[in-house]
This record gives C-alpha cells, sequence and structure tokens, in this order.
C-alpha cells in the first residue's frame, strides 16, 4: 500500500536542528491522516506522498515550512505583578488574542528580573530549520469515520 489522501500513515522519527543536535527523541510515533488534513508539515505530506511501508526519508524543514519565522513582535516585557508570585522562567500560559476567544495563543516566560517578566509568543523551535529523519512504519486505509474527523481513531481513545 502507498501513502496517498485518506490512508492513515505511522512514522517513526527523529527531529534535529541544522547543527545536528536533537530537537525530538520521537519517542513516540506520529500517526496521521494523509491529504492536508494539518496532520502533518505540508513539506513533509508532499515528500511522503506515494511512498510504501519502510521507506526513509530525510527531509530539511526551512522555518517557514515548519514552526515558522521569529517574530519579535511577539515578546513583550511585562510588569510581575501581572502574573502569580511563583512566575518563573519556562512556564507557559494561554492568551487570548484581540479578544477573540478562537485564537488563544501559547506564550512562554523567557526571563524574569526586576519586578518584570518577558513573555514570548513564538514556538520555541520557530525560526529554526529542523531536520526530519523518518520512517514510513505502517500504512493503512482510513475509515470513513477518521475522514469525516479528519483525524485517525485510537482504540480505547474516546474524543468527547
Amino acid at each position: 500500500m502507498l501513502i496517498a489522501k485518506d490512508t492513515v500513515v505511522t512514522l517513526t522519527y527523529r527531529v534535529s536542528d541544522s547543527d545536528g543536535n536533537i530537537v525530538d527523541e520521537g519517542a513516540e510515533p506520529i500517526i496521521y491522516l494523509h491529504g492536508g488534513y494539518g496532520g502533518l508539515f505540508p513539506r513533509l505530506e508532499e515528500a511522503l506522498e506515494g511512498k510504501e511501508a519502510g521507506h526513509e526519508l530525510c527531509i530539511k524543514l526551512q522555518p517557514e515550512d515548519a514552526f515558522g519565522e521569529y517574530d519579535a513582535e511577539l515578546v513583550s516585557v511585562e510588569e510581575a505583578s501581572l502574573f502569580p508570585d511563583n512566575v518563573q522562567v519556562g512556564m507557559q500560559f494561554e492568551r487570548v488574542m484581540d479578544g477573540n476567544q478562537d485564537e488563544a495563543m501559547l506564550f512562554s516566560v523567557t526571563d524574569v528580573a526586576d519586578g518584570k517578566v518577558v513573555v514570548d509568543g513564538n514556538h520555541p523551535l520557530a525560526g529554526m530549520a529542523l531536520v526530519f529523519d523518518c520512517t514510513v512504519a505502517e500504512i493503512r486505509a482510513a475509515s470513513d469515520e477518521e475522514v469525516e474527523h479528519g483525524h485517525p481513531h485510537f482504540p480505547g481513545h474516546h474524543h468527547h
């Protein structure tokens, strides 16, 4: 069976940065519905199209194909009094942008000093070129229900 639209693909993978440092060990395989459902970066889907189980792929994604360019406007310095007392570097919180409830963004605290907190809305991997080493572990036809929902279903996992 080949990877095509509406197949469910299992990938074992590892991600490193352009210097070869491991960014994601890929402890859990990626299982996604192929065919533009947003389960995988489009560039990766394109590269995997038509491949068969056992195929190995090493693809370098530029920032715009992965987590986007680094956007300095998403970094702000704020009064520590706006945050919980125990605020520390590495904490993450969601913030609704422009009053639109659907547009919550994840921000990370990158610095705390002198009563000020620096928050950054960029993905930790934004601005980085990433190298994906992946192997196609399994391919199966998606069920009608999976296609309808746009993502794979797993036995024993109930989505409410």
